[in-house]
């Protein structure tokens, strides 16, 4: 893909988050707005998959639109209140959103790499020889992938960690205390109004 056409995507991509953080801010619906975040996480991922993060871009989705999304759900349908569901010109509207990333992401395909390809960019890189040859001398962690994540990539490592824990912690109080709740009377009867 040519410079002009990745810059072109970019700023798309960039220009359609704008767009969806505004319509999440304006959102008066809270599972429009849940559906809207997932949105623009799946927009973050495109725009890393664009700038060949992949690793970036597949964490993203899987973190970003995956889990967050779900638990955001997991923590409406846990609460009493309903909201109004959508109108039939919003449905048109996702749609057409939908279909537009699914296009964006068929359209990404193609720049990835084949499975197992020694041919490729990223494989020749003179770092990724770097990485691999000299892993064992200077860190002294006989598997690759460990020594680089272990080393070279240990703040992104960590990051990581920290988002898994935290996502574990937020699903263990959301589902973990199933215990009611003692509701003091003065309390309830203030409720009521």
């Amino acid at each position: 893909m040519s410079i002009g056409a990745t810059t072109a995507m970019l700023l798309g991509l960039l220009a359609l988050q704008v767009v969806v953080a505004f319509a999440i801010v304006r959102s008066r619906d809270v599972f429009a707005a849940t559906m809207l975040s997932g949105t623009l996480s799946l927009l973050a991922a495109s725009l890393f998959m664009v700038l060949d993060a992949a690793d970036v871009a597949f964490t993203e989705a899987a973190v970003g639109a995956g889990i967050s999304t779900a638990l955001i759900l997991g923590a409406l349908a846990l609460m009493r209140f309903r909201t109004r569901g959508p109108r039939r010109a919003n449905r048109g509207l996702a749609l057409a959103a939908c279909a537009a990333l699914l296009l964006l992401w068929l359209s990404l395909i193609p720049q990835m790499p084949r499975i197992g390809d020694a041919q490729s960019p990223l494989q020749q890189h003179p770092l990724t020889v770097e990485y691999i040859e000299g892993t064992r001398e200077k860190i002294k962690i006989p598997n690759a992938v460990t020594g680089v994540l272990g080393s070279y990539r240990g703040f992104d490592t960590l990051g990581e960690a920290y988002v898994i824990f935290v996502a574990g912690l937020a699903v263990y109080l959301l589902l973990g205390s199933r215990r009611p709740r003692r509701v003091d009377p003065e309390e309830e009867r203030y409720a009521d109004r």
